[in-house]
């Protein structure tokens, strides 16, 4: 006793529907995944190319109601904007924050500023710098 094979005879019946489902959703993906790619890139270049601020915290030292903060600031000649800071407490809160703005045709600023706090601030964070 034999069992007949439940397969279809190569070549007879052309594609399979499976096949050009397959076909079709490896033709999309590729697609969306070359769209996603292209975005991403844009991102990327508008992020980097586009920011004309960037800024470091270099040290600090925190006082009962002030944080004395070493900002560095680097920017294209003649931008102005400003830096924002924080600080905050032992116990995570925030107790200060402030922007501090900048201008000129220096392409470097090495500038120490204070950052008021309502309590003992126990870091310095430099949250972002924005041209404007």
């Amino acid at each position: 006793m034999s069992t007949a094979s439940t397969r279809l005879p190569e070549g007879r019946y052309g594609r399979s529907s499976d096949q050009r489902a397959d076909r079709k959703l490896r033709i999309a993906g590729s697609v969306l995944g070359a769209v996603l790619l292209a975005l991403v890139g844009f991102f990327f270049y508008h992020y980097v190319a586009g920011n004309e601020i960037s800024a470091e915290v270099i040290t600090f030292k925190a006082s009962d109601d002030a944080v004395q903060v070493h900002l560095e600031v680097r920017k294209d000649a003649g931008a102005s904007g400003y830096c924002t800071l924080r600080s905050q407490s032992a116990d995570g809160a925030e107790v200060g924050r402030a922007d501090f703005r900048f201008s000129g045709s220096s392409t470097r600023i090495d500038k120490v500023v204070t950052l008021r706090t309502t309590a003992q601030g126990t870091t310095a964070e430099l949250l972002g710098c924005h041209a404007g």
